[in-house]
């Protein structure tokens, strides 16, 4: 049996990044390999902030600090913090990882992926720059990504930060190179001169709707818009928009993932109760990559909210125009949250999407079994 290691985001507190390594763990183990994650140091971030020099525990009392700051009612803020604090513990036994950290193991095959992986000029010291998310001093027999992502990092960048060369140097390293949207693919192809494969994130080639036996029925007396974003990005004037939307609608607001000023209440509950929440929901708003997948996999009405980046501030414009271009679903993309209305009121074709799927989950599993397997 295979040995293979996934290097991703797997230690991130949100639900995109667990469903994502839990769909990559069982695409890789329906292969007969047996799979463990893989823990890479954190580096320092190649944008530098006051908040850099910082240790742990101060940047953990910041951030509770600032969940105070949000327009929200004081118990959704308790229960976030409580939701933040106890992810880790709740949920990382699920996908097999411990406290202790596994740092370079010796492995027939490593696979970086999928999630931001490449995304490394950014200002996250929880993430920093690490050359090990880019295969350095790994000890597999094989190095692949899957559906590997640079984020809202450019070939501009790479540039402007003079790690364009060392990144290209890492990447012609990779016996298989698989991204998972037109900007990660226009940088490898520009560092490397190869071009990469193009598959979709875990979450959807994992068929979780049919597959996974862990999403729960789940039952609510109510109708509930879901409102997928995190805390501090929906602004006031938005927020007032959706509760005034909602009220309209006879919908309660339930917000997932972070807690919002519009929100009835703020759900804690698990990654695969989330999907559970989505696909119970009358809608969506999101302005999140993975809320959009959610989205799409539990044939909901959504709409998702475009931020554009500005200088080197984090925007979500270059991976969520990609995303949904490639499922036929760029009606849904809007900068303006008054035109959710029109938006959700749109029937979307799931089974022309489900199609499409398909066929991207035929290239992902083929990609993985050839490069696994061989």
């Amino acid at each position: 049996m295979k040995k293979v290691g996934i290097m991703s985001m797997q230690r991130i507190a949100n639900y995109g990044s667990f469903l994502q390594a839990y769909a990559l763990k069982q695409l890789i183990e329906e292969l007969g390999c047996k799979v463990e994650f893989v823990d890479y140091h954190v580096g320092t971030p190649v944008i530098a902030e006051n908040a850099d020099s910082k240790n742990k525990l101060v940047r953990k009392i910041e951030k509770g600090l600032e969940t105070f700051r949000y327009q929200a009612p004081l118990a959704h803020k308790l229960a976030f913090i409580r939701y933040k604090q106890s992810f880790a513990k709740k949920y990382m036994p699920l996908l097999g990882i411990t406290d202790e950290m596994n740092y370079n193991p010796t492995l027939d095959c490593l696979v970086i992926g999928s999630d931001e992986v490449f995304n490394c000029i950014q200002k996250n010291s929880n993430v920093g720059y690490s050359p090990e998310l880019f295969g350095k001093d790994n000890r597999a027999k094989k190095l692949l990504t899957y559906a590997a992502s640079f984020g809202n990092t450019t070939l501009e960048k790479l540039k402007k930060y003079k790690k364009a060369d060392e990144v290209g140097f890492f990447l012609k390293k990779f016996d298989a190179i698989s991204v998972r949207d037109a900007n990660s693919g226009a940088i490898v192809e520009q560092l490397t001169g190869e071009k990469p494969v193009y598959n979709l994130d875990p979450v959807l080639t994992y068929d979780y709707m049919n597959c996974c036996d862990k999403i729960p029925q789940i039952r609510v007396d109510e109708k509930y818009l879901i409102l997928y974003a995190y805390a501090g990005r929906i602004s006031n004037e938005e927020a007032d928009w959706i509760s005034a939307y909602a009220k309209k609608k006879n919908l309660k607001v339930y917000a997932i993932g972070g807690i919002q000023k519009c929100a009835d209440r703020f759900v804690d509950c698990s990654p695969f109760e989330v999907l559970a929440y989505f696909r119970n929901a009358d809608e969506v708003i999101t302005d999140t990559f993975h809320g959009s997948i959610f989205s799409v996999i539990t044939h909901r009405p959504f709409t998702t909210l475009i931020r554009k980046s500005v200088g080197d501030s984090y925007g979500n414009e270059e991976k969520l125009s990609d995303l949904l271009e490639r499922l036929g679903l760029v009606n849904r993309m809007t900068t303006k949250i008054e035109d959710a209305e029109n938006i959700n009121e749109k029937v979307i074709d799931y089974a022309k999407v489900d199609e499409l799927l398909k066929a991207h989950r035929e290239v992902a599993k083929e990609y993985l079994r050839s490069n696994l397997e061989g």
